[in-house]
């Protein structure tokens, strides 16, 4: 099976050739994966959850997760400044590819009634943000405990300068779309 950085230096013979580019570094490459989870009301009534979530985190990225904060206190949500609200992980380099490996090769196809992602996914800058509803796609931890599922935020950041080549490039590289 070709991995993400194969398909990566493929995808720059295709760029050459369909948009006329003669410069390989002109071609999009992927640049991070930020993987996030928002813990919100849950970790505000169990003190453990973030550290449920780190753990499943850091097992399905290799990577430990950082946790985040809120940004500004909010009197109707009764959450004050500072509170941890989320974790996120930024992967770059050879855990980035590992991880988009595992994604598009493993965890995706492993998704109930999956029949691609939205085009509409992908932003006027080029990055792509999937919403997984289930963690326990993932290999990793898979066979785990099942009452304490959680979704997370995997976006895709690419040097792409604009919406269709990225659209072109993730097509490339093994993203599925409708």
């Amino acid at each position: 099976m070709e991995t993400v950085k194969e398909k990566q230096k493929k995808s720059v013979q295709l760029f050459k050739s369909s948009l006329g580019t003669t410069n390989p570094m002109a071609a999009p490459r992927v640049l991070k994966v930020v993987v996030g989870v928002g813990t919100g009301k849950a970790a505000q009534k169990d003190r453990k959850r973030n550290e449920f979530v780190m753990d499943r985190l850091a097992k399905i990225t290799g990577q430990k997760p950082a946790l985040r904060g809120a940004k500004k206190s909010i009197a109707t949500f009764k959450l004050r400044e500072g509170e941890p609200i989320g974790v996120v992980v930024t992967l770059r380099g050879k855990r980035m590819h590992d991880f988009l490996d595992r994604l598009l090769n493993i965890a995706i196809p492993r998704m109930r009634d999956f029949r691609g992602f939205e085009k509409k996914s992908v932003d006027a800058m080029g990055n792509l943000t999937l919403g997984i509803r289930e963690h326990n796609i993932f290999p990793e931890v898979s066979g785990e405990e099942l009452k304490d599922v959680f979704g997370l935020a995997v976006t895709i950041v690419t040097s792409a300068k604009t919406r269709e080549e990225a659209i072109t490039f993730f097509e490339a590289i093994g993203v599925k779309f409708k």
